[in-house]
């Protein structure tokens, strides 16, 4: 369901489109992967089942483009902010999104399939990667600038400063403080 390159999209088409990667996300978290049926997102999205086969091979093809869609459109604009403040405001934007929202209760529900299904697994961890790839790139760029100390590994602290999120998320009951993330930032990179 995308525009071809110079052809604006029927506002209409796009108003469904958008219907349907809602209802598959708001499906997706309400019953796990497993129990996901195209059948069930058409119904929750009021379209019948043809109207999603037409732009969408399967469930996988539908979910992964929800998920990119709605990245998209959430994840904060940086600007010309400094590293260490852009950082901060993309950890504080994941701890939002992870703390109480319809995404995160996909999260368990994407790492569920991703156990279960080599395509899921291929998705989540591509999707994981390209989303932590922009902090790595910032924490490097912020090295090179003399922003971040010399000797941080990028990688390695993205991992940490996600991972305290996450961590906070899936394995206690006190999820992540979204105003704490200038703290961890200070924290990790010094």
């Amino acid at each position: 369901m995308s525009a071809s390159a110079g052809r604006e999209l029927d506002p209409r088409v796009e108003r469904s489109r958008m219907v349907i990667l809602t209802a598959a996300v708001e499906e997706l978290a309400d019953v796990g992967y497993g129990r996901v049926r195209i059948e069930s997102i058409a119904a929750r999205a009021g379209v019948g089942k043809s109207t999603i086969y037409r732009h969408w091979r399967d469930k996988l093809a539908l979910i992964a483009d929800a998920f990119e869609t709605f990245h998209e459109q959430m994840v904060p604009d940086l600007g010309d902010l400094p590293v260490r403040d852009a950082v901060a405001l993309l950890l504080g934007h994941v701890a939002e999104v992870v703390v109480d929202s319809t995404f995160s209760r996909c999260i368990p529900a994407l790492i569920e399939g991703a156990e279960r299904d080599q395509r899921v697994r291929e998705f989540h961890h591509r999707y994981s990667a390209e989303r932590r790839q922009s902090i790595i790139d910032l924490i490097t760029r912020g090295i090179r600038e003399g922003q971040i100390k010399p000797g941080v590994d990028p990688e390695l602290a993205t991992a940490t400063l996600l991972g305290a999120i996450f961590y906070q998320r899936l394995m206690t009951g006190n999820p992540f403080d979204p105003a704490a993330a200038v703290q961890l930032v200070d924290l990790v990179l010094g």
